[in-house]
């Protein structure tokens, strides 16, 4: 199985969102470790430490995002010396599996790799934004706008704005453009075969390569018509999906996912590998969902530590309220299997 190393997405400090320039630095320059303890229990602030730690998501280096990040690192050495038709990756799969966290963790790394070889601070290596519901031309334009800063106003059209985008990317240097939400892009309405002409003419005037991430964006329509067979022909698609649990390699790396999300937690009475013997428990709450798991964890955490119990136990995991994929048999992905619930407390 792929390498799994735990840490915590940064809390950004500069209360901007990831779709600008100032959230992103913010969020990929700091790292979050789970706070020292002190030497007596009961300090408040300690305690305030930890469930602030808990608040960010857990951050585990899955499979999926490892092979995001190699095939991407590939690509970003092809396309160096493009001159169009670059070819992008696009991530889908169902809700909760992942995607948004494999392509802002493809980010992060490029970003810091980035700085650590070039530490100019005007250079903007990567840009992250989503596609609005309904979006239009324009309202894509000024997304790109926002992430660098730059004015939008009712004063400006498109092409303004399409123009400004393109000559600051090309400027400060930017070789990596995430597009999340792609799913939001629907090809068979004219506002949407008109967003993808734009994010053509994006890929083509701005020197960088392109990963898309979205909900199944095959059923979406995203490869359709005469737009979508030219999407199909210059991107790669990489599938996220629930973990599965039939075969014995499937249990064994389910089981060392949930113990890297232990090794994560900042909890004085926890005993290492207590999380592994409800390993099948957690399968059957969340059906092999990343992010379901996630939030049942860090949930579970953060009641430990108000109940002063400082240890997960199965009645934690159980009272956590998930997902309504995960609480509704009929809303879980096909191909997660489930095994029998597991009776008995622990």
């Amino acid at each position: 199985m792929a390498d799994m190393t735990a840490g915590a997405t940064a809390t950004i400090s500069s209360g901007s969102p990831l779709t600008t320039k100032e959230g992103w630095r913010a969020w990929t320059a700091v790292h979050a470790e789970p706070p020292v303890p002190p030497g007596e229990p009961g300090d408040a602030g300690y305690d305030q430490a930890r469930l602030l730690y808990l608040s960010d998501p857990i951050v585990v280096r899955t499979p999926a995002i490892q092979s995001l990040i190699n095939n991407a690192r590939r690509l970003l050495i092809l396309n160096r010396r493009q001159i169009s038709a670059r070819r992008g990756l696009i991530i889908t799969g169902p809700g909760g599996t992942g995607k948004t966290t494999a392509i802002t963790q493809l980010g992060k790394a490029h970003e810091l790799g980035s700085r650590l070889r070039d530490p100019d601070q005007s250079r903007i290596p990567v840009v992250y934004v989503t596609v609005p519901p309904a979006a239009t031309p324009r309202m894509l334009a000024a997304e790109f706008a926002r992430f660098l800063g730059l004015p939008v106003t009712s004063r400006l059209n498109m092409t303004d704005i399409t123009s400004a985008v393109c000559s600051v990317l090309c400027q400060v240097g930017c070789d990596l453009v995430l597009v999340d939400e792609i799913h939001n892009l629907n090809l068979a309405s004219r506002s949407g075969a008109e967003v993808s002409d734009q994010l053509k003419y994006f890929s083509e005037h701005i020197p960088a390569t392109f990963i898309y991430a979205g909900v199944e964006v095959e059923q979406a329509g995203l490869f359709t018509g005469p737009r979508g067979r030219q999407i199909a022909s210059r991107f790669a698609v990489l599938s996220t999906r629930p973990f599965g649990y039939g075969s014995k390699t499937e249990r064994d790396n389910w089981r060392s996912l949930v113990l890297t999300f232990e090794q994560a937690l900042p909890l004085r009475a926890h005993q290492p590998g207590t999380l592994g013997r409800h390993s099948e428990f957690l399968y059957c709450r969340t059906s092999g969902m990343l992010g379901s798991l996630s939030h049942a964890i860090r949930g579970a955490a953060v009641d430990a530590i108000l109940d002063g119990q400082e240890k997960i136990t199965k009645s934690h995991l159980e009272a956590i309220l998930l997902d309504y994929q995960a609480e509704n048999p009929a809303a879980r992905p096909a191909r997660a299997r489930r095994p029998p619930r597991q009776t008995g407390a622990a």
